[in-house]
């Protein structure tokens, strides 16, 4: 297969791994920085083009697209599925998975487990709206934050009311959610691949940290799922539409909680705590999925 690897620096630990599980396994593969794409939207022949070149018809593509690029991104993907490439998650479902507030609309929707979420533009009573979620401590989120940034715990119901009043002071799109005490600060990262879990590991945050990114100082080992942790992620990738993606689980007494569905895991944490070769589960995935316009939306949506 010819496959493309979209990301904007070929050197990242996952965009080099995915590329050697290309090769190892016997495929052609270009890394394709999205942002020096541009399109030729045509309806008789569309095209992407690079540097000046009219890009090749690729087999598949495995978009690595950060947050802050998403709608340029997204647009790049579309038109590849418009080309009839096989996209290993679509442009709608990546979409879908970056709006924070839709996503967990979603989930929710389908019956999955999620933290009690508060969401308001401009709240007549902050009082009534900390209350909702169960009161203080709570976790504001920033809807637009990534990797930790944007997320603070509140303590106490006065803290909380001074946090959302700043963040509304400049007009900051945010999230309140319970906080769920007895994940310890801990929570466990699924690596879901074609609607199987073909990785876990339990993330724990830096001693006086409530956040487990491993960036933070967070560490990682191997953990054992449960049937209802494990059932849960596969449910939560179905609900995103996503074929290759991390699912942030909490361990709470009324069972899983999802905090997030990331369309562009990371593979750097999960394939040292656990040995596992997820690359090459990406790629053979590809293997055994990849046709010519067999992405639903076809660029549509």
């Amino acid at each position: 297969m010819k496959i493309a690897i979209l990301s904007r620096n070929e050197n990242l630990y996952s965009t080099r791994r995915l590329k050697e599980a290309c090769i190892a396994r016997g495929h052609e593969v270009d890394v394709i920085d999205t942002l020096h794409c541009y399109m030729d939207i045509t309806s008789s022949r569309p095209a992407v083009r690079y540097h000046g070149e009219e890009l090749p018809q690729y087999d598949a593509i495995i978009p690595r697209i950060g947050a802050s690029v998403t709608f340029y991104g997204t647009a790049v993907a579309r038109q590849f599925e418009m080309m009839g490439t096989f996209n290993i998650n679509e442009s709608v479902a990546i979409s879908r998975s970056r709006d924070k507030l839709r996503s967990l609309q979603l989930l929710s929707r389908k019956g999955i487990g999620l933290p009690r979420t508060g969401f308001a533009s401009r709240p007549d009573n902050i009082k009534d709206l900390i209350k909702n979620v169960g009161g203080a401590p709570l976790v504001i989120k920033l809807l637009e934050g990534t990797q930790g940034i944007g997320v603070v715990l509140a303590d106490t119901a006065k803290a909380a009311e001074s946090i959302i009043e700043a963040f509304m002071g400049v007009r900051a799109n945010i999230l309140v959610q319970e906080y769920i005490k007895e994940a310890g600060g801990a929570d466990i990262r699924c690596l879901v691949v074609g609607g199987r879990v073909v990785a876990a590991m339990k993330r724990q945050g830096a001693e006086g940290e409530f956040r487990s990114n491993l960036h933070r100082g967070g560490s990682a080992e191997i953990v054992k799922l449960t049937k209802e942790e494990r059932a849960t992620a596969i449910k939560a990738a179905k609900a995103m539409g996503l074929n290759f993606c991390g699912v942030d689980l909490l361990r709470s007494h009324n069972g899983p909680m999802v905090m997030e569905v990331n369309s562009s895991p990371g593979l750097e944490g999960i394939e040292a705590a656990t040995g596992l070769d997820v690359a090459g589960k990406v790629i053979e995935f590809l293997e055994n999925n990849a046709k010519f316009n067999a992405t639903k939306t076809k660029g549509r949506g």
